[in-house]
């Protein structure tokens, strides 16, 4: 197990992946990393647990993963509490994403973009691929498409709760804990088992490779929708907003976040409501008019079916003390 706490461990973990960074050295140091570790089960596995601050904007271009022949990158975003205390600095909250988990090839090249003062806490998982064929055993034919190679796909999960608890028992392991090495992979399988049982939910389908352009329109569409959140958009402003045709917009959002626009749509919502219940303490109803409903019963049975309960119910349960 390797544990690295300054910057150099952005360059040190990107020799050990095989991707060069040399080219975007000066845009790197604009990271201020809050706390870093990797726990390196190569070739079989390694997490890379990051907290960091980004105190300009720019876009990085990450290189495909060469120190697996084939693997995939798994990313919890944003599900952990900061172990650290806040400095000066970073008492006031930052701009950050909805806790979501990401899934891609590591073969893949991608963008990744640092908005200006933004917070970004992650748990990355790079697997091997035929490892993680082995754990899930006769149920990895489910999951054909992400195994075959000329797939270039992009996968985005909802957090769970069962994932987030794990999450936190990751980032919270005693740095010199007995068998440390057996829980931070107990635990990462743990969530891998999670993740895929989540998964195994969505709709069979035939998987279509994504052009970097198409992955761009479909965060276009999703990142317009969650700022929107009290007034639905149109179809003809989605598809606009895309430059795809209907058909086609609606069969490569699905692929990638697994439900349909609306249903979509409305989860992100719900979300919403329950941060507006338990951060904001705002009261059912006024969480139900913040978020554009003017049907109470309509926004109280869409909760039950996203949160598993009623707002109230859920309310009293989650408040924080």
């Amino acid at each position: 197990m390797s544990s690295f706490n300054d910057s150099q461990s952005m360059l040190e973990l990107a020799d050990t992946l095989g991707v060069s960074v040399s080219d975007q050295l000066s845009e790197l140091t604009s990271l201020e990393f809050q706390e870093m570790k990797v726990i390196d089960f190569l070739p079989e596995m390694m997490i890379m647990i990051r907290s960091l601050i980004s105190k300009e904007g720019f876009t990085y271009q990450r290189k495909p993963i060469t120190v697996i022949e084939k693997g995939l990158l798994i990313s919890f975003q944003n599900m952990f509490k900061e172990r650290k205390e806040a400095t000066a600095e970073t008492s006031q909250p930052l701009p950050e994403e909805r806790p979501h988990v990401r899934i891609t090839p590591s073969r893949m090249a991608s963008e990744v973009n640092f908005p200006k003062r933004s917070h970004i806490r992650q748990i990355t998982i790079l697997v091997e691929m035929r490892y993680l064929q082995q754990f899930l055993g006769r149920d990895q034919s489910k999951f054909s498409p992400l195994f075959e190679a000329e797939n270039t796909f992009w996968i985005e999960e909802f957090m769970s709760p069962e994932i987030a608890v794990l999450v936190n028992e990751i980032v919270t392991a005693a740095p010199e804990g007995t068998l440390l090495d057996a829980y931070y992979r107990l635990k990462s399988l743990n969530l891998l088992y999670h993740l895929f049982k989540n998964l195994a939910y969505r709709q069979a389908r035939p998987y279509c490779s994504m052009s970097t352009a198409e992955m761009e329109a479909i965060y276009r569409v999703r990142n317009a929708m969650s700022t929107s959140l009290d007034q639905a958009l149109t179809i003809a402003e989605l598809v606009k907003l895309s430059g795809m045709n209907e058909l086609k917009l609606r069969k490569l959002f699905k692929q990638v976040f697994g439900k349909g626009l609306y249903d979509y749509f409305q989860h992100l919502r719900m979300q919403e409501a329950a941060r507006l219940l338990k951060e904001e303490r705002l009261s059912v109803s006024e969480a139900g008019y913040r978020l554009g409903f003017t049907n109470l019963s309509h926004f109280g049975r869409l909760f039950e079916a996203c949160m598993g309960m009623k707002p109230k119910k859920w309310n009293t349960q989650n408040q924080q003390g």
